[in-house]
């Protein structure tokens, strides 16, 4: 009976796919351009991580500089 009911779901999904092929490829396509753009997200959180630990070096080296009385160069314009 499980077999049945298991191989007739397999065909009634097989079919559905058949008849419909665009409704496959238009949700293949939006999967893509999710990805793409979970990746661009991905990438700018990365980013922005990435900066504020460059800054949080930046402010802990100037401190340790002021410590012993130097500083960055830092030319004016």
């Amino acid at each position: 009976r499980w077999r049945n009911s298991n191989t007739q779901c397999l065909w009634q999904m097989t079919l559905s796919q058949r008849r419909n092929p665009y409704v496959t490829l238009r949700m293949q396509d939006a999967m893509v351009r999710e990805l793409v753009l979970a990746n661009k997200q991905l990438l700018m959180v990365r980013q922005a991580a990435l900066n504020q630990l460059f800054e949080k070096e930046h402010r802990q080296y100037q401190q340790e500089l002021n410590q012993m009385g130097k500083a960055f160069y830092v030319e004016r314009l």
